[in-house]
């Protein structure tokens, strides 16, 4: 039967992914800011000791979601967290460097395809396409009518020759 029972190691990972998600959830529902740790350890059915054993405080916590990606609705509280909490700005700048970096790839890898020379350097319009991908998110929980497609829209319009 042992070789169904989980190593330290891996019952350590399932509670911190537990705890990651319970944590995104909250999130989303009450803001960083409105979710006490007790909060989060109840929701992923932990005591305070199993959150404090995995991390060392609600900060770590997010810039470990940070890490990872996350749902749009997350996305739009860890953006207004990140703007709140001067600590978390470093990790979140790194993390949208990141993303910046991929959409930059993507869209001189556009551009070369069509032979088009772009209206701005790539790696702006990286920031510009991040920026609309905020922006719209925001909005989209103020007005869905925009609907999921409101970025891909707004891509093409930026993209367009």
């Amino acid at each position: 039967m042992t070789g169904n029972r989980l190593t330290r190691a891996e019952s350590r990972e399932r509670t911190k992914d537990r705890l990651l998600a319970a944590a995104a959830e909250l999130f989303a529902e009450r803001g960083v800011n409105g979710t006490s740790v007790e909060q989060i350890a109840d929701r992923a059915g932990y005591t305070r000791g199993a959150f404090y054993g995995n991390f060392e405080d609600k900060h770590e916590l997010v810039v470990a979601l940070l890490e990872r990606s996350v749902p749009g609705v997350l996305r739009s509280e860890l953006v207004l967290h990140a703007v709140r909490d001067p600590a978390v700005r470093p990790h979140f700048d790194a993390h949208e460097r990141s993303a910046r970096a991929v959409v930059e790839t993507r869209l001189r890898a556009d551009f070369a395809a069509r032979g088009v020379a772009p209206p701005a350097s790539p790696a702006f319009l990286a920031l510009v396409v991040r920026a609309l991908e905020d922006g719209l998110l925001l909005h989209g929980h103020l007005n869905p009518e925009a609907g999921p497609d409101a970025l891909a829209e707004a891509v093409r319009l930026l993209l367009r020759p």
